[in-house]
């Protein structure tokens, strides 16, 4: 990515207080691990809120406006993600090797974790599964559904709330 600062968003459950930061993900299942996720586009932030924020029966996006750097990009630098395609591959298979079944998303982020393999990243942008109401051709899936995860503030120069909604 060129620009050195971008504009992702935050999905959250409403609750009584506006948030003053994006709140941790510490679930085990978390693509990255744990860490601040955000949505690249808005309309992918709206969705999350939608269908995965809804135990108050309201969500609300925040905006944050994003340092970009040591943020691995795996999305738009080609030769940053073949570096990450190739340390998950090395990692499962290690882990494959060792077990003798395929890693969990938990065991490969508690693998670079516990070996500090990337103390110097901030994050990184990744693209997950890209199928969404969205896509105007059916069973075309060109438009990228992608997500940020900060594993600390560093990165963040702005954190605002922009809008809220009905689950």
């Amino acid at each position: 990515m060129p620009d050195t600062e971008f504009h992702s968003y935050h999905s959250q459950e409403k609750w009584q207080d506006r948030l003053l930061q994006p709140i941790e993900c510490t679930s085990d299942n978390a693509w990255l691990g744990k860490g601040y996720y955000f949505w690249y586009y808005y309309e992918d932030a709206i969705r999350w809120g939608r269908n995965s924020k809804c135990k108050t029966g309201r969500y609300e996006i925040y905006k944050a406006l994003i340092k970009n750097e040591n943020i691995l990009d795996t999305v738009f630098n080609e030769e940053e993600y073949n570096f990450w395609f190739k340390q998950i591959e090395k990692v499962a298979k290690t882990i494959i090797k060792k077990t003798n079944s395929r890693p969990t998303i938990k065991e490969i982020n508690e693998y670079f974790k516990e070996r500090g393999t990337w103390l110097e990243l901030k994050g990184i942008l990744f693209q997950d599964i890209p199928m969404n109401e969205t896509i105007l051709v059916v069973g075309l899936y060109y438009k990228k559904r992608i997500q940020l995860v900060l594993f600390d503030f560093d990165n963040i120069i702005k954190f605002e709330f922009i809008d809220e909604g009905a689950c």
